[in-house]
């Protein structure tokens, strides 16, 4: 191996490590444990690494099912093997420039049924029971209490996320 190869293979090893610590600093500590938490849920078979298998086995206990394509197309987003600095990657890139309301938005279609702009209260209810910081029943009922909830139990997401976020605009107004 060549003098001149060399060097570029260490150049690259150090810029891989400048992205990586970048990525950390992207976010707030409560956050990256929160991703964690999540990284970690869905990594089904507990190997360190979240493949098809693993996202299919997620999206199943959500009773969602998911083409193969859209699953590889899941999978194609990361530039390698998806190990937990990976995730916070794609994260950080899907969220960098986005305002709050968009990051929230994003949250909730991930429990969208199929192109409907809905959220059924009961997987979202399952969702914010079951995983990360976990809520008591009580604390879903406050949630849901002001949600704009359809008689066949589907809340219409752009109308919840602009419920729950506000605009800066909206709480001068209330003042």
């Amino acid at each position: 191996m060549s003098q001149k190869t060399k060097s570029k293979g260490e150049s690259q090893k150090k810029k891989a490590q400048r992205a990586t610590s970048n990525v950390f600093a992207m976010f707030q500590q409560n956050q990256i444990v929160e991703f964690k938490e999540a990284f970690q849920l869905i990594d089904s078979n507990k190997d360190g690494f979240i493949d098809k298998n693993d996202l299919r086995a997620t999206f199943d206990s959500l009773g969602r099912i998911v083409k193969e394509d859209d699953l590889d197309g899941m999978i194609a987003e990361a530039t390698g093997p998806i190990n937990f600095t990976m995730f916070l990657t794609i994260f950080g890139e899907r969220v960098s420039g986005s305002d709050p309301e968009d990051v929230v938005k994003q949250a909730f279609k991930t429990f969208e049924t199929p192109e409907t702009g809905k959220v059924s209260e009961n997987i979202l209810r399952k969702a914010l029971t079951t995983w990360g910081e976990k809520l008591l029943d009580e604390e879903v009922d406050e949630v849901f209490r002001e949600a704009p909830i359809d008689r066949n139990g589907l809340i219409d997401i752009d109308s919840y996320v602009k419920l729950i976020c506000g605009s800066a605009q909206d709480e001068e107004e209330a003042a």
